[in-house]
């Protein structure tokens, strides 16, 4: 019987037809469907699939990230008021379910709802789910927040992989601008492996198949 060396779902079959394999094999991202959103910690159901973990401050562009892996206009829900909706959101694409955890660092939402957000965030993290990558999007064209560098800080020291995506890159029109935000970049989270700094773009899909890359690696 013939074997695929990047097979991980024991049916090489399967694999070549359904694109379902991550390893070496294309993710059928046009396929993705919408699952469920919750509200608390509590509600999170078991982690029977492995998961592509995606988080960021309000507004940098989770949602439109994922509606770009998707190749959909508004699978993933676009907010226009940063910090509007706290919920953890589930996607399943094949054998892999796509998590778009809620947005931190707007100062404008209740202490009430900070508390559940960090309820939720911790109570993701530290429940030993079945964790295979976190994407974590940042702002390009500015320093990255206090905010985002605990988060990084967090992910490295408790061991999880983990990728930066540098969001909005089409907004710096300018190419000694664009240039001296990547080696800015680099500086300010010295800390990350440089091909692990993705620059990406919404509006053009710049960064797109890099991001796939790493999630299918």
């Amino acid at each position: 019987k013939r074997k695929n060396q990047f097979c991980i779902c024991n049916n090489w079959r399967r694999c070549i037809e359904s694109r379902a394999c991550v390893r070496g094999v294309l993710m059928r991202y046009d396929k993705a469907e919408f699952k469920a959103a919750y509200g608390t910690f509590g509600q999170l159901p078991e982690s029977n699939l492995p998961e592509i973990a995606f988080a960021g401050r309000s507004n940098v562009g989770k949602s439109s990230l994922l509606n770009r892996l998707f190749g959909r206009k508004n699978l993933a829900r676009v907010s226009s008021v940063p910090g509007k909706t706290i919920t953890i959101n589930f996607y399943q694409v094949d054998e892999y379910n796509f998590v778009d955890l809620p947005g931190y660092g707007y100062a404008k939402v209740a202490k009430t709802e900070k508390d559940r957000w960090a309820e939720m965030m911790e109570g993701y993290f530290n429940s030993d789910r079945n964790i295979k990558l976190v994407v974590q999007l940042v702002d390009m064209r500015h320093p990255p927040t206090k905010d985002d560098i605990m988060m990084m800080e967090f992910l490295q020291a408790t061991g999880y992989e983990f990728i930066v995506v540098m969001t909005k890159s089409d907004k710096l029109k300018k190419k000694k601008d664009y240039n001296e935000r990547i080696e800015k970049s680099k500086q300010e989270m010295s800390f990350v492996p440089s091909e692990r700094l993705i620059p990406f773009s919404s509006e053009t899909g710049a960064g797109l198949e890099i991001v796939k890359k790493h999630i299918e690696e």
